[in-house]
């Protein structure tokens, strides 16, 4: 009986090419950002801060944009913006989100 011979080859599919389509692309400022979840999907809301003032008891966020993602979508933008952020640390210096001990001797206003 003849053997059967293997007629597969390992051919590599090409790459794909992705083109973006910037056609509808909005840019927002944000300096707040606030992130939810269930099950289904990570909410993240985006806003803009305008109070300055230290010591406020109260504060308003106008949040202007909502993204919501996946849970795989949300996974693979966290890997992204962790690369990009050692990236960025790397290049120039890292950034410290503890806020700023004031000098001694001052007081609060």
């Amino acid at each position: 009986m003849a053997e059967k011979k293997d007629t597969a080859q390992n051919v590599e599919a090409p790459a794909t090419t992705i083109r973006w389509n910037t056609a509808n692309l909005k840019s927002s400022y944000a300096n707040v950002c606030n992130v939810t979840s269930t099950r289904e999907e990570v909410v993240l809301n985006f806003g803009i801060n305008q109070s300055w003032e230290r010591g406020q008891q109260e504060m308003e966020i106008q949040l202007t944009d909502r993204i919501i993602l996946s849970p795989f979508a949300a996974k693979r933008l966290s890997t992204m913006l962790t690369r990009l952020m050692g990236e960025y640390e790397s290049r120039y210096g890292e950034l410290n989100l503890e806020p700023a001990a004031a000098p001694a001797g001052t007081t609060k206003q």
